[in-house]
């Protein structure tokens, strides 16, 4: 699984950083101090470092990062000025967000810094196969069995990632909306049902009673796989319209 290793001074920012990754699918190692970033680096090499290099300096620790490692370094900080992103950028970081951060923005940037530096093991990443289609999460390609491809929304990929990853278990609406939306949108039990119809309208042989996407009325969703060759027959009927925070 990808690891990311969050540097933050900031304990609620680390809290909140830390949740997101973890609901996208993430593995994630927390510090509280910058200066430790280079014993962690040399123990176990993450995938990639969010980093606010409070009170250490922006330039040379990114600079002495980069020397160190490869991996995406995305620079998060409340402390700068217009400056701070060409200096960030210069030293070696791969992008630069000022707080505060939306989740959803967070997890895209690293998203695209894995576009440009995939994680060591996601080529080894093995696909989601099931008797109607295939998904490619590492480069969220979702194809059916007759060798069509599927186009999900920005939206609806990051929904489906966090059932997918999970599979056979369920994903409360909690988690759902602060993974997909941010933590500002949990009392948007709406959002779900929009989406949830519009993924099962697409990947699913009957909407209308879901194989794949089934809803635990008031709790959430759970994706249950079906390897290729198995015998259900969709037995599992989702008949539920309404959700309740």
């Amino acid at each position: 699984m990808t690891a990311v290793l969050v540097a933050d001074p900031d304990s609620h920012a680390r809290r909140i950083a830390t949740t997101a990754l973890r609901l996208a699918g993430y593995t994630v190692e927390t510090t509280a101090a910058p200066n430790r970033i280079g014993a962690l680096l040399r123990r176990r090499r993450p995938d990639a470092l969010i980093l606010d290099p409070v009170d250490t300096g922006l330039a040379e620790t990114v600079a002495a990062l980069r020397a160190q490692t490869d991996i995406p370094i995305l620079v998060v900080s409340a402390a700068g000025d217009e400056w701070d992103t060409v200096i960030a950028l210069d030293a070696g970081a791969d992008d630069y967000l000022s707080k505060p951060v939306r989740v959803e923005e967070l997890l895209a940037r690293l998203r695209v810094a894995f576009r440009r530096t995939p994680p060591s093991g996601e080529a080894d990443e093995e696909p989601v196969m099931t008797d109607d289609f295939v998904v490619h999460l590492a480069d969220r390609r979702w194809m059916t069995a007759a060798g069509a491809e599927v186009r999900l929304t920005p939206t609806e990929w990051r929904f489906v990632e966090l059932l997918l990853r999970r599979p056979g278990h369920l994903v409360t609406q909690a988690d759902l909306l602060r993974g997909v939306w941010g933590p500002k949108a949990l009392d948007k039990a709406h959002y779900l049902r929009v989406q949830i119809a519009g993924i099962r309208r697409k990947v699913e042989r009957d909407p209308a009673r879901p194989r794949y996407f089934i809803t635990a009325p008031g709790l959430g969703f759970r994706f249950e796989p079906h390897p290729p060759g198995s015998t259900s027959t969709g037995a599992a009927v989702d008949r539920t319209t309404t959700l309740r925070p």
